[in-house]
């Protein structure tokens, strides 16, 4: 059955974006907005940007002194009109304590995206998508964009935080988060409070590429704690975040 409010949602993020604070994209839908060709997002080119996961560092600057999280990190310079994604060179990611209360405050230097990964036909298809949706939102930008890289392991010994600072804003204007995968994780529900309203929307982002784009001085999000399904087996959710900051 034809769904008029799914379609208007699809053909129209951002004003989706403008109305409601933020958009949830189940994984065909963001296929079909970010890869309409379908040769970057699933396949060869979306199968080896998953594996670069398999690659990420331990976080280093855990104040909870927690081992779960693994990362890396890269930023990218957009500027309006040009259609380049072009790389900047590697530095340090900085949150105020108004916005990360536990690990905010500092220069956090985290590994470096790799090559491969940063030049990833998936990777560049989810820059350009979103870039174009938050573009419609705010034309005429040049944008910071900062990538990362999680992976939240889940331990029978140690419960694995994909937002350990609790409900948070990230202090910058627009978000897109990307499920790449989950294995043997229970738990990882998003929660979203939108222009400080009492209560809160909650969905799991369950299959490979469930995405969520949103407005970062609208809307609180966090995640709930993961933990393996199998205690005998090691389990993990990984995550894309590209944060989009008026440069």
């Amino acid at each position: 059955m034809h769904d008029p409010v799914r379609a208007a949602i699809q053909d129209e993020p951002g004003a989706a974006i403008g109305a409601a604070g933020y958009v949830a994209l189940p994984a065909e839908a963001a296929r079909a907005l970010f890869d309409p060709e379908g040769t970057a997002l699933s396949g060869p080119a979306w199968a080896e940007f998953a594996r670069s996961w398999e690659a990420l560092e331990p976080d280093a600057h855990m104040a909870d002194g927690g081992r779960y999280r693994l990362r890396r990190h890269a930023v990218f310079r957009l500027r309006a009109g040009d259609p380049a994604l072009a790389r900047a060179p590697h530095q340090p990611h900085y949150q105020g304590l108004e916005f990360n209360a536990l690990n905010g405050g500092v220069q956090r230097w985290f590994a470096p995206v790799t090559e491969a990964a940063a030049a990833s036909p998936a990777l560049a298809a989810l820059l350009r998508g979103a870039r174009a949706v938050f573009d419609g939102v705010a034309p005429g930008r040049d944008w910071h964009v900062e990538m990362h890289q999680f992976r939240i392991q889940a331990r029978p010994d140690e419960a694995g935080k994909p937002t350990p600072e609790g409900m948070h804003r990230d202090g910058v204007d627009y978000v897109l988060v990307a499920l790449i995968g989950r294995e043997n994780v229970a738990g990882g529900e998003t929660g979203i409070r939108v222009d400080g309203q009492p209560g809160e929307r909650s969905f799991t982002l369950s299959a490979p590429l469930d995405t969520v784009l949103l407005d970062d001085h609208r809307v609180w999000h966090g995640v709930t704690p993961i933990a393996p399904l199998d205690p005998a087996r090691p389990g993990h959710r990984d995550v894309l975040v590209l944060t989009f900051r008026a440069a």
